[in-house]
């Protein structure tokens, strides 16, 4: 039986100093996720399995090396953390596994469901995609060899959450054991000698089959690197992208191209992965906020709509609203509705900001105070969001009147790409990553990369 690998989220040196993760009710995730890896650790021990324990001083990317250079066919990998959000009410835990990788979603409920039979009162927040992530996509899910999910066991932020999780630490170890045995049990280590043999599969470009076969590796569709070319995406600088060499043929991780804005889906009945580029939709172009949206109104409708079914039951006409707003600007309207999407959670909106304010993008008031800003109709809501983007991204003046309140106070032209936005519209540096990960989703929806 292969062996388990596991990681306590935080805690190792990031950007200079320890990290200690959430920090709430005076405790950190760190501490927390130790604590809790540690009992995860001495249970399966007890159980006769093989468990490997990432130690504590290594950073995110020193962790996925420390595994990588040990890991063997038949191994497992699970990160455990402890969410934060900024509304205290949420709760619950969750499992992240790489994207289109049904074998990897099956492994996922498995240990999920260890947790949550062991401790009923935690809410189920379902097994996700990472492409479901704040980033769209998850380094310890991908860059692992092993096959690898990562663990939200609940939300430090929520007391309900934080006070099981401390009194219960020993029921959340033996649930999360239960998970990760039943896992590593359905995992086939192989024979132990000679070549590994992989099962080849189909792959369809934009709609036409290709002549070539790909192989599946751990439930993950490869790709053959001639393929990688024909789609015009330099690998040159993206160490990352996982290769393998496999009877004298380099094949990639298709999954990993969606940072290539190359759109990647997998039918397991056929045994197809399907791959589409858009080459309208470029990287040189897709994330300059001055330039013209792509997606159509129902689209964005759609988009929205299969995130929160209750989205449009209040703004029924937000889509095109940011069509129109946002084309008389000069905004990527594509954008502009990919960071509502991102700020007001799909229109959930939270404690701060009320939907009755209008207020699609966290935007404040003048003098700084508490209060975010409020616009008398979703329209002029939808307007102020966009002018602020102007702002950032153009030295052209406005063409409506001003009714962003804070237009004034930006440096013109600072930030002409998403990325820019970042510790500038929001304090959070990964904010301009979120905005493109929302992107990229709605294209994929839409069938437009």
């Amino acid at each position: 039986m292969g062996r388990i690998f596991l990681s306590a989220a935080h805690g190792g040196k990031e950007t200079g100093g320890i990290d200690p993760g959430s920090v709430a009710g005076g405790t950190t995730e760190a501490r927390e996720m130790i604590l809790l890896r540690d009992l995860i650790v001495t249970e399966l021990r007890a159980r006769s399995f093989e468990v490997l324990s990432v130690p504590d001083d290594l950073s995110a990317k020193q962790t996925i090396e420390w595994i990588n250079s040990r890991v063997r066919r038949g191994d497992v990998a699970l990160e455990i953390h402890a969410d934060a959000a900024s509304s205290p009410s949420v709760r619950g835990a969750s499992v992240f596994y790489i994207a289109n990788n049904d074998e990897r979603k099956s492994n996922g409920e498995l240990v999920l469901m260890g947790l949550l039979r062991r401790v009923t009162q935690l809410p189920n927040r379902g097994v996700k995609p990472d492409t479901n992530s704040g980033l769209g996509s998850l380094a310890f899910c991908r860059q692992t060899k092993a096959p690898a999910l990562l663990m939200q066991v609940g939300f430090l932020s929520n007391p309900e959450d934080r006070a099981l999780l401390q009194n219960r630490r020993r029921d959340f170890a033996l649930g999360i054991a239960d998970g990760l045995a039943a896992w590593s049990r359905a995992v086939d280590p192989g024979s132990g000698g000679g070549e590994a043999t992989y099962p080849a599969i189909n792959i369809n470009i934009n709609g036409q089959k290709y002549s070539e076969q790909g192989i599946l590796v751990d439930g993950n569709a490869y790709i053959p690197i001639d393929l990688v070319d024909r789609l015009q995406v330099d690998l040159s600088k993206a160490p990352n992208v996982r290769r393998i060499n496999y009877r004298r043929i380099v094949y990639v991780k298709a999954i990993e191209l969606r940072e290539f804005n190359v759109s990647v889906s997998w039918d397991s009945a056929s045994r197809t992965v399907s791959l589409r580029s858009n080459l309208l939709i470029c990287s040189g172009q897709i994330d300059k906020i001055m330039s013209h949206g792509n997606a159509s109104e129902v689209q964005l409708q759609i988009f929205l709509k299969n995130n929160n079914e209750n989205a449009l039951v209040r703004f029924s006409d937000i889509a095109k609203l940011y069509r129109e707003e946002a084309a008389i600007e000069g905004v990527n309207y594509d954008i502009a509705f990919c960071q509502m999407c991102v700020e007001t959670g799909f229109l959930r909106f939270g404690d701060d900001i009320k939907p009755e304010q209008n207020n699609f993008a966290g935007l404040g008031t003048i003098g700084g105070g508490s209060q975010a800003a409020t616009f008398e109709s979703a329209r002029i809501g939808v307007r102020a969001h966009v002018q602020h983007l102007k702002a950032y991204a153009s030295l052209e003046p406005l063409v409506q009147d001003v009714v962003d309140p804070r237009f004034r106070f930006v440096t013109r032209g600072i930030a002409p790409l998403v990325g820019q936005l970042s510790g500038r519209w929001s304090a959070d540096l990964n904010y301009g990553d979120k905005i493109m990960a929302m992107l990229k989703r709605l294209y994929e929806s839409a069938g437009l990369m």
